[in-house]
């Protein structure tokens, strides 16, 4: 980790470190000017690294499972957690606040750890995905379709923002290693320097596959040109470039699959009724200025545009005003006390007050702050103009013309925030979606019907609502906070992307086909049991089963095997049966009690079982009662009932091994059973599945005798 060194920042290509001559672009010190390092303006081997991703990446991927990977997140996670004070020191130069290096060294960290929890959670153990239900394709069950998800044969290639070289690239990261996808980073020359001490630490770590992760640290425009079908470009960064890239031949001709999340004008709106001394006004006005000053207002999810009553633009923008006079502190983050740091750069200042003074010359008014120098906390308890370091005051803008053009097309990247005024709900929609499309929007009011209409009126305009009001003031996320179980992304000028959303973002990095065939063929393909697939049934022999067959119980996951099962014998249904579970239950709906009411019911032939009582009599004639492999049942999916059962009528079930998946940190898995119900004629009167816990290997308890 010595990039804090003044140097070159070295790139990570084909397995190996590669540090260009000196000379290229000089990055400094955000808050002090200092020089930091160079990153090279020399064309970096782009071609090789994506044929190493594609070849060594992919196979050394290929050997793990979904599992196995996400696993390998946690470690990572880990890994880099011991190491969050180096990367907070070197955070600092980019101008971050510990807070702010917080958000994005922490809330990239945990990002790992999030993935790794749901893929281990709601992934197979596999590296097939089964996506939807089993389409019957013929009469007799004998051809079968069903979608399945496999990883891409490409690479991920993303590019990303100055902003959050951390959280950035581990957010997209993620999802990607899961998917079993290599990934090649390109982080923003501004701050690179800091996505490639973590990549150092990841790699260092030796947890990573070879070929899973590379870096380019430089000059990477030709990155489109050696991508296809078989890739992803995942982009974070402006509109405009946005807009060049997707009109590459490769993404419009040669099937890369472009994903972007670019800025956007994303708005507040202050319902009718959070008014001044409400909560919601309070809360309002404490999530626009942590949106202003988080970061310095570099987040494409920060707040440009605050709809509120016209009747409360004045009040709207003294509060704002005030909360940052007592609250924010702008200064070297590596000084006691201060709240905001320096923006990116310089050339990031320069295009910042470049984005003001448009604005006023368009019609704004500059109703907080100042455009020139400000005073900054350099030291303890000391304030001086700063000579070199990119800091800005935050400003407020007023604007008179509440639909004027300019406050819903440009913006400012940093400290900026505009109030405009709004006459009914119906104008605040309109006013938020002439933002064209953004990642988010809060919503703030204590109304429902306000929430219903303002949340409904604006949605197809936005990735996310953040809906506000005195419930939430205190554990909100926050306004600007994409989290990785939820979708982050926007249409229009966002991007019209999707990124994060949980195992949503895995499979954003799979093929999803359609496979076709028979019962034995599909399951052997999924490693999932489906309906009409051979099955190795112990129990009763009239209904397929064999005395000589072990009965699936006793056996553990290492000797388990998909299809593997169990057939009942029959067991009749009495009405003394029906009233007795009526009677200790309590459940006396009429159909399990009044013979006159339950036949005039459309769906029964007179009194009926209870479904769970059919249910519960179906675990008595599968389970084995003495201690073995299985250790527990914790739930039931998908149960249907079917046709109903009278008294007089007999059940039988038939259990077979569906899904079994080993857990990668316990010496258990879990096995999910196809449970079939059938009555005396052979017609289904139930399916469900049962899920129980499963030991790995035989133990002595698996073994015990009583």
């Amino acid at each position: 980790m010595t990039t804090a060194q003044i140097g070159v920042v070295p790139s990570f290509i084909a397995g190996q470190w590669v540090t260009p001559a000196a000379g290229g672009t000089e990055v400094l010190d955000a808050n002090t000017g200092e020089l930091l390092a160079t990153v090279t303006k020399e064309p970096l081997d782009v071609a090789g690294a994506v044929a190493y991703g594609r070849t060594t990446g992919q196979r050394e991927l290929a050997k793990l499972s979904l599992h196995e990977r996400a696993l390998k997140l946690k470690e990572l996670a880990l890994h880099l957690n011991a190491h969050r004070k180096e990367l907070y020191e070197i955070s600092f130069k980019t101008g971050a606040t510990k807070i702010d290096s917080m958000v994005d060294i922490d809330g990239g960290i945990g990002v790992l750890f999030t993935f790794s929890s749901k893929g281990r959670r709601e992934l197979p153990n596999s590296n097939v995905i089964l996506d939807g239900p089993t389409e019957p394709l013929s009469k007799d069950g004998s051809f079968i379709g069903t979608h399945i998800y496999t990883a891409l044969t490409g690479v991920v290639a993303q590019v990303n923002a100055f902003n959050f070289p951390v959280w950035g690239m581990l957010e997209k990261f993620a999802p990607a290693f899961i998917a079993g996808v290599p990934t090649i980073v390109k982080p923003a020359t501004p701050t690179g320097y800091l996505t490639e001490a973590v990549v150092r630490l990841m790699l260092d770590s030796g947890l990573l596959p070879d070929g899973s992760l590379q870096l380019l640290s430089g000059s990477a425009r030709d990155l489109m040109d050696h991508l296809d079908y078989r890739d992803v470009f995942a982009f974070t960064g402006s509109a405009s470039t946005a807009s060049k890239l997707k009109s590459h031949p490769n993404v419009i001709d040669g099937g890369v699959r472009f994903s972007a999340e670019t800025d956007s004008l994303n708005a507040a709106i202050l319902g009718p009724d959070a008014v001044e001394g409400t909560p919601e006004f309070d809360a309002f006005i404490k999530v626009v200025v942590n949106e202003m000053t988080a970061k310095a207002g570099q987040k494409c999810t920060a707040i440009r545009r605050n709809i509120v009553p016209a009747s409360q633009v004045d009040a709207v923008i003294a509060a704002i005003g005030k909360r940052i006079d007592e609250r924010v502190v702008i200064g070297d983050p590596r000084v006691e006390g201060v709240t905001m740091g320096a923006l990116a750069s310089l050339e990031q200042l320069h295009d910042v007050r470049a984005a003001v003074e448009d604005m006023l010359a368009a019609g704004g008014e500059l109703a907080y702050g100042r455009l020139d120098a400000p005073a900054v906390r350099v030291a303890p308890e000391k304030d001086a103009v700063a000579e070199q370091g990119a800091f800005m005051s935050p400003v407020v803008l007023r604007w008179n013309d509440a639909k004027n053009p300019i406050v819903h097309s440009r913006e400012a990247f940093g400290p900026v925030s505009s109030v405009i005024g709004y006459d009914s709900i119906e104008e605040a929609v309109q006013l938020a979606a002439m933002g064209s499309g953004s990642l988010v929007a809060t919503v703030c009011t204590n109304d429902p019907g306000s929430v219903r209409a303002l949340s409904l009126g604006i949605a197809g305009h936005h990735g996310r609502v953040h809906i506000l009001n005195r419930e939430t003031a205190r554990s909100t996320t926050g306004h600007g906070s994409p989290v990785p179980h939820l979708v982050h992304g926007g249409p229009g000028r966002a991007g019209g992307g999707e990124e994060l959303g949980g195992i949503r973002s895995v499979k954003h990095h799979m093929q999803r086909t359609a496979v076709q065939g028979s019962p034995n063929m599909i399951t052997a393909l999924t490693g999932v049991w489906h309906t009409g697939a051979a099955q190795q049934l112990a129990g009763a022999e009239e209904f397929g089963g064999k005395a000589e067959n072990v009965h699936p119980f006793r056996k553990s996951l290492a000797e388990l095997k998909i299809g593997d099962g169990f057939a009942s014998p029959l067991r009749e249904v009495t009405l003394e049966d029906i009233t007795a579970f009526a009677n200790e239950t309590g459940d006396t709906f009429y159909a399990h009690t009044n013979q006159k009411a339950a036949e005039a019911n459309p769906f029964f032939p007179g009194i009926v079982a209870h479904g769970y009582l059919l249910v519960s009599w179906a675990a008595g004639l599968f389970v084995q009662p003495a201690p073995g492999p299985v250790l527990a049942n914790y739930g039931l999916e998908n149960l249907r009932f079917i046709t109903p059962v009278a008294a007089g009528d007999s059940i039988r079930v038939t259990l077979t091994a569906k899904k079994i998946t080993p857990r990668v940190t316990d010496e258990y898995g879990e096995v999910a059973w196809d449970a079939v119900l059938n009555n005396q004629n052979g017609e289904l009167v139930a399916t469900y599945d049962v899920l129980t816990l499963v030991e790995k290997t035989d133990s002595t308890y698996a073994n015990w005798e009583g």
